[in-house]
């Protein structure tokens, strides 16, 4: 199976959080329907495609608010080649398009409680037909709102915390953030990862919206192109060239880690396979 990290022209957000560099952007209209283009694209040479496949949208912006987003969705969720198609997303769209979906799209969603009331956003995450997971950037100012969220919310739902960038954590804080997500410790430290063995490149890689395919979104060799084949031979077990990866759909392909056993089922959506089993077991009680 191979596995596509893609993000396209779309740099748009309707959300101002303060560490973002995206907040509040506008797309240019010519922006907007190359982003549409280059996503249509992208969906139409998955269809056609003989091997299992798996998407994980990681757009600047927001990409839900956008019509051809969920569509592409929808569509990609029905593919029979398609294994999982999951979206990182602030959840500010609506849902009810997700109803059309089938069982293997997914959301990756991120709480922002400066942007939310907090009113809206916990209905509406209660109510998703879909897998998810939900998270929070571990800011102090955040402690608070995401001891709230993770009392209100089922406890088959799993809720990450990211570790806020450049950050040091005493252990005291580590522990508070650990209480909320047992995992929190692998966000915590960036991972020494030079030298070490990485999915990126073989089974896994990036792709934006002019096709050019990279092993990931943070090392800036380019493998080929997607759609004219060239990124193919490239393909092969390697090394990572950075001395540290930070970021969890990076590193969570570095081998040593062994987060594909942590995340078994769920990689792409950030789903451990702890709460994978506890959404089964809900699931087949019917509730």
């Amino acid at each position: 199976m191979l596995s596509i990290l893609y993000r396209g022209p779309l740099a748009s957000c309707d959300y101002d959080c303060g560490y973002c560099p995206f907040a509040k952007r506008r797309d240019a209209p010519e922006q907007l329907r190359a982003d549409r283009a280059a996503l249509e694209r992208f969906t139409a040479w998955v269809a056609a495609q003989d091997a299992e496949i798996s998407v994980l949208f990681t757009p600047w912006g927001e990409g839900l608010v956008r019509s051809w987003y969920r569509e592409a969705m929808v569509r990609l969720s029905w593919l029979g080649n398609v294994r999982r198609v999951a979206i990182q997303t602030n959840l500010s769209c609506r849902t009810g398009w997700l109803a059309e979906a089938s069982d293997r799209a997914a959301l990756w969603v991120t709480y922002h409680p400066t942007q939310v009331p907090y009113e809206r956003f916990l209905p509406k995450v209660r109510s998703l037909p879909v897998r998810h997971s939900v998270g929070i950037v571990g800011a102090p100012a955040h402690l608070a709102d995401a001891r709230r969220l993770r009392a209100d919310l089922p406890p088959e739902t799993y809720l990450w915390v990211n570790a806020q960038e450049g950050r040091v954590y005493s252990d005291a804080e580590a522990a508070e953030w650990t209480a909320i997500d047992p995992l929190f410790g692998h966000s915590r430290h960036a991972h020494r990862s030079l030298g070490l063995p990485c999915r990126t490149g073989d089974s896994v890689i990036s792709v934006d919206g002019d096709g050019t395919v990279r092993r990931c979104h943070f090392v800036p060799e380019v493998l080929g192109n997607l759609y004219d084949g060239s990124y193919r031979p490239a393909l092969r077990p390697r090394a990572c060239p950075l001395p540290v990866c930070d970021c969890h759909i990076g590193y969570v392909h570095l081998e040593p880690l062994g987060l594909y056993d942590v995340f078994a089922g769920g990689v792409l959506e950030r789903v451990p396979a702890a709460w994978n089993a506890a959404g089964d077991q809900v699931s087949r009680s019917g509730r």
